[in-house]
Formats: structure tokens, C-alpha cells, sequence
């Protein structure tokens, strides 16, 4: 897009961000500290499968193709990390990180959700991102400009919680687009991947929606077994 073409010509760097320091001669030190922009698009495949199936899918949240979330449009928290680089879960180490210390898979820190990350591999990197931005759109009132992708419950139909890392598959799955499309979803942190070349990658983030095929006037209930 236009962006990435400005970009590339002013910094030499793609649209996706990347690390100046990975460009030094061999023997050099890197940089952990890396850059990101994102875009969180809706989904093409909700318009085939969104509810269209009745009684086997169920309604999304999200309109195909619709902007969520676009950093360049984000530029001042997104950049700066402010407001967010004082709350505790920026602050107080443990809290809302993406994978553990214990399990040695840290894959960084979700707060603050800016375009900044602390990650030697580019991919754990855009994938942190990734999961920052999914933390964001799926919740109200975030101090950042985006759309929120919260479905609302009524009766019958019961949309997935907001995003949340270290959960399993409760509220959320990943599937990876690119480099390489994977045929199978997982949850970060998910082990080793190739790094895009480019510093762009693109993830498809799944939800798990529950819903019932109406039969009647009046909704009396559900049970979950």
C-alpha cells in the first residue's frame, strides 16, 4: 500500500516493521527492540460461513474485510505506549505476558500494546503484536482508535469472551497466513517458526461462538454439559 511503499523508500523498511540492527554486517550486535505496524481486517471467510449454515454456524461479530484496527490511525498510543506504559500490567513483571518464565516460551509482554516488542525472533515478534492487537479489538472502551469486534449476547446466541494469552483454545485460536498458510490453528506461545524475509506476517484469529437455531417465539434456556 502507500504506506509501506513510503516507507520502504524514506527507511529501506517494509510496511511491517523490522530492526535497522538486523541490516548490520555479520558480527555485530543485534538489537532485541523491534517494530511493528498492524492491521486487524474482518475475516473474508465470515461472509461464506458467519451464520449462513443454520443450525451448523453461527453468527460473527466481525463484517468481512472491515478495518478494526489500523495502527497509522493508532499512531500516538501505538508509538508511545501511553497511556499504558503506566498501568500494573506494564509494570509488574508476571502480569499479562505471552507464554512464561517457567515453561521457557516468554514470548514477551502484552502490556503496553503498542508497536514496540523485545524479541530477538521476528516471527514470536509479529506474533506478540498480533496477539496485542486481538487483546485490543476484542473489548470496549480500550484507549486506542478502533473498532471493537465485542459481539453482543441475546437469546440463543452467546458470542466469545475478549481474547485473553495462557487461556488454551477457551476464547481464542491462530491460524498463520504467511509466511507459510498452516492447516491447523494453535494458541501462542506455539514452538518455532520461519521468519517472514520481509518482516510482513499475517495471522487469521478464530473464535468460538455458541449459538441455537430458533424454533419458537421464546427463548426459555440452555445447559451446557
Amino acid at each position: 500500500g502507500v504506506e509501506n511503499a513510503i516507507s520502504s523508500g524514506i527507511a529501506g523498511l517494509s510496511a511491517g516493521g523490522g530492526n535497522p540492527a538486523d541490516m548490520k554486517s555479520p558480527g555485530q550486535r543485534k538489537s532485541a527492540i523491534r517494530f511493528k505496524y498492524a492491521d486487524a481486517l474482518g475475516h473474508p471467510a465470515t461472509l461464506l460461513i458467519g451464520g449462513s449454515i443454520p443450525g451448523y454456524s453461527c453468527e460473527s461479530a466481525a463484517t468481512p474485510l472491515r478495518p478494526y484496527f489500523l495502527s497509522t490511525l493508532d499512531s500516538l498510543a501505538w508509538r508511545t505506549g501511553m497511556p499504558e506504559s503506566l498501568y500494573p500490567e506494564a509494570m509488574i513483571p508476571g502480569r499479562r505476558e505471552l507464554g512464561s518464565q517457567r515453561n521457557a516460551d516468554m514470548w514477551g509482554n502484552i502490556y503496553p500494546r503498542s508497536g514496540f516488542v523485545s524479541q530477538t525472533d521476528d516471527d514470536k515478534a509479529a506474533a506478540l503484536v498480533a496477539q496485542r492487537v486481538a487483546d485490543i479489538i476484542t473489548r470496549t472502551g480500550e484507549p486506542h482508535v478502533y473498532q471493537s469486534l465485542k459481539g453482543r449476547k441475546k437469546d440463543g446466541y452467546w458470542p466469545p469472551d475478549a481474547v485473553e494469552e495462557n487461556t488454551g483454545t477457551r476464547n481464542h485460536k491462530w491460524q498463520r497466513l504467511t509466511p507459510s498458510v498452516s492447516s491447523s490453528c494453535a494458541v501462542f506461545p506455539d514452538g518455532s517458526h520461519a521468519a517472514p524475509e520481509d518482516g510482513n506476517a499475517a495471522f487469521a484469529l478464530w473464535r468460538p461462538y455458541s449459538c441455537c437455531q430458533k424454533r419458537g417465539q421464546k427463548f426459555l434456556g440452555s445447559t451446557n454439559f
